[in-house]
């Protein structure tokens, strides 16, 4: 099980927000899953009659997705999940196939708002810790670019470098693979988003992972609030 930590920094500056973690292991990840398929194509259904007639404001009028612009908002960005539950609710996509411990994330997200990234333990060199942005940080992208984040931004350390933030996304070395079996989703949640939702979003993960690997072993379901 990983050590997971938080700095006073990231305490002070972000007052409200709640880091969610829920780590995994045991899971087979190399094939399909119809099971969790069926349930994809279930919310895509669900989320279309949810939103049928939604513009761009009545997404942001939701209370979670608020709570997200106002934080993409700081840094100038516009939240990626908007952009992904237009594409599914009003262009007809449907839900990426990546692979099942990726799709389980995905799936949730579109359901919940809650951004969360997927990481390989196996890349990971802990202790893990929740901080933010400082100068001279850098961190290389998963297109290979490296980028210094955005100051403030909520970030994820591990002992060598850094692993995700919440607006330049993951590293090019921790992504969930098809040849992961332990896995840590990381749920990053601003001020405005409960803690309760957040837990709910990480239990809501799980469930799609047990469609598939209903003998995984959850090794840690943790949530750090400011």
């Amino acid at each position: 099980m990983l050590s997971i930590t938080e700095t006073q920094p990231w305490r002070e500056a972000h007052p409200g927000a709640t880091i969610g973690f829920l780590e995994v292991s045991g899971a087979e990840n190399t094939a399909a899953s119809p099971q969790l398929n069926e349930r994809k194509r279930e919310i895509e259904a669900r989320l279309r009659e949810r939103y049928a007639g939604f513009t761009r404001p009545d997404f942001l009028a939701l209370p979670v997705m608020a709570a997200y612009e106002r934080y993409y908002k700081k840094f100038s960005k516009t939240y990626h999940v908007l952009l992904q539950l237009e594409s599914l609710v009003l262009k007809g996509k449907n839900l990426p196939d990546v692979s099942p411990l990726v799709d389980s994330n995905f799936a949730a997200e579109v359901d919940t708002l809650i951004l969360t990234a997927g990481h390989d333990v196996a890349q990971l060199r802990g202790p893990l810790c929740i901080d933010i942005a400082r100068e001279g940080d850098l961190m290389t992208l998963m297109n290979g670019a490296t980028k210094a984040p955005l100051p403030g931004d909520m970030l994820m350390r591990d002992a060598d470098r850094l692993c995700c933030s919440i607006i330049h996304g993951q590293d090019n070395l921790s992504p969930i693979s098809p040849q992961s079996t332990h896995v840590l989703y990381v749920s990053y949640a601003p001020d405005g988003v409960p803690a309760e939702a957040v837990k709910a979003h990480l239990q809501r993960i799980e469930e799609h992972l047990r469609l598939f690997a209903p003998t995984a072993h959850l090794e840690q379901l943790k949530l750090l609030s400011a």
